[in-house]
């Protein structure tokens, strides 16, 4: 109900935000489209604050809303980008101020597509097609580069021009596709899966020069991504800029900057790789130099031994050892011989001189009966007996004639 108030009975301040307050609850809440013109998010608050302003006059309004609603948006809201807020107006009595709180914010027009893409994004990044593990790593000089470009594109020329300058034997197998429209991803992927069948085709590029999101939005399709996942050659995603990334450098085995980084990473450097042929031709010289000049060292620190320098030496040394050593056995042994003569001519003389024969030399000799006993007493015969009589010349055979006792 309208306040009454005159001259005489002006209403105070709080009942005028009062009813205010009261009058902006009672209106709904309203859908309204605008630019984002400033954002403001406070650390120490659990609110964000967004100044939307209208598109063509100079009018803007003030929009809260909860830290949490806007962290959950599919894209991240910026300033400058177009959104569609359902909100509803509040009026704060403390300062007097005119807001809107939202429930639900939309992004539309860029922001929509982008949106889109994010939604995507999340769902094949869950089905594992970005994995680093199933990414098939570049062949370092491929017989036959595979080209998805569009015909008589900035981006043909680029890749072609630059690889044939880094290597100017490669071979390029050119599919000519629309880059943008309704019909360009469906035309890319016809010209992919004619690369993925050549069996001389080792690598494929798909390249397009920059633009906005609507003309790089063939690259994001869910088709084209998942025809790219299923290839069995390497891909590789040149697509506009190094600021631009559609979906499609996720989902690539490599993802080049520019269609020139492109041919950069396809085809090596003929110069490049010349230069380390020759690098590694040095090192392997100096390393070859060094052993052989070791070994050569080694070499002459061994013939520079005593035994190599003069090999006869070892051999004059033994030589001597084995004469002085003959000579010490000769004298030893002559020694040994010398005395043992000399002891066996001493026994010699003292086995003589007890010998019966030196006895029977001085005129003695001994009988013998037949039986071989030595007669030593006349009795022990008798005349007629025979006798053996051994003397110092030889042996005599006597008969006894008779026998007589030695007087006493």
């Amino acid at each position: 109900m309208a306040l009454e108030t005159s001259y005489e009975k002006p209403a105070p301040v709080r009942v005028i935000a009062q009813a205010m307050t009261g009058y902006i609850d009672r209106l709904g809440p309203i859908w309204v489209e605008g630019q984002v013109a400033q954002l403001t998010r406070r650390p120490s608050t659990s609110t964000v604050f967004v100044v939307l302003r209208d598109a063509v006059a100079e009018v803007s309004l003030q929009v809260t809303c909860s830290r949490t609603l806007f962290d959950s948006l599919p894209v991240p809201v910026t300033e400058g980008a177009r959104v569609v807020v359902h909100a509803k107006f509040a009026y704060y009595i403390p300062r007097g101020s005119l807001s809107l709180v939202a429930s639900e914010i939309r992004p539309v027009g860029v922001g929509e597509l982008l949106a889109r893409i994010e939604q995507r994004r999340r769902l094949l990044a869950a089905e594992g097609l970005f994995d680093p593990a199933r990414k098939k790593p570049l062949p370092f000089l491929p017989r036959t580069v595979g080209l998805v470009v569009g015909r008589s594109s900035a981006a043909e020329r680029d890749v072609l021009d630059n690889a044939r300058i880094r290597w100017p034997g490669v071979v390029f197998a050119v599919e000519y596709a629309a880059v943008q429209g309704h019909d360009a991803a469906r035309q890319v992927m016809e010209a992919l899966s004619a690369l993925d069948r050549d069996e001389a085709v080792d690598v494929i590029v798909v390249a397009r020069g920059g633009g906005d999101v609507q003309d790089l939005l063939a690259f994001s399709d869910e088709g084209l991504l998942r025809a790219v996942a299923r290839c069995r050659t390497p891909v590789v995603s040149a697509i506009g800029h190094e600021q631009d990334q559609p979906l499609l450098d996720l989902v690539a085995d490599v993802r080049a900057s520019t269609p020139t980084d492109a041919a950069k990473r396809v085809v090596p450097d003929v110069l490049e790789e010349a230069a380390r042929i020759a690098a590694a031709r040095d090192r392997a010289r100096a390393a070859l130099a060094t052993v052989i000049e070791q070994q050569h060292r080694g070499l002459a620190n061994v013939r520079s031994r005593p035994v190599l320098a003069d090999p006869s030496r070892l051999f004059d040394d033994h030589e001597r050892l084995l004469t002085d050593a003959r000579a010490r056995g000769r004298r030893g042994l002559r020694h040994r011989l010398d005395r043992d003569s000399h002891d066996l001519a001493h026994h010699l003389a003292r086995v003589r001189a007890l010998s019966p024969l030196a006895t029977l030399r001085r005129g003695y000799s001994l009988l013998q009966a037949p039986s071989g006993t030595l007669v030593t007493d006349p009795a022990d015969v008798s005349p007629g007996d025979r006798l053996l009589a051994r003397v110092s010349g030889g042996r005599l055979h006597v008969v006894v004639e008779s026998t007589a006792p030695e007087p006493s």
